[in-house]
């Protein structure tokens, strides 16, 4: 089943900055690949990657919690 469900454009030019940001911890780096891997196709979020983003979205930090849920949003609902 094909995911119909794309990251915002706000959420996509987010994840590339954290990308290209020095600071970024190693967990925001993760999540903001993810993102970008699923911006132009149909692409679930993996069972791994997803276990990730549920802890990551408890996070204090926006930019943490912003790529978390979108990395969420992207998951497979059955599991």
């Amino acid at each position: 089943m094909a995911n119909t469900k794309k990251p915002s454009k706000k959420v996509v030019e987010l994840a590339a900055k954290t990308l290209n940001n020095k600071s970024a911890s190693g967990i925001q780096k993760s999540l903001a690949a993810s993102v970008l891997s699923q911006s132009g196709n149909a692409k679930q979020t993996g069972k791994g990657m997803e276990a990730k983003a549920s802890k990551a979205a408890k996070s204090t930090n926006d930019t943490t919690q912003t790529l978390a849920g979108s990395v969420l949003s992207q998951s497979n609902k059955s599991r």
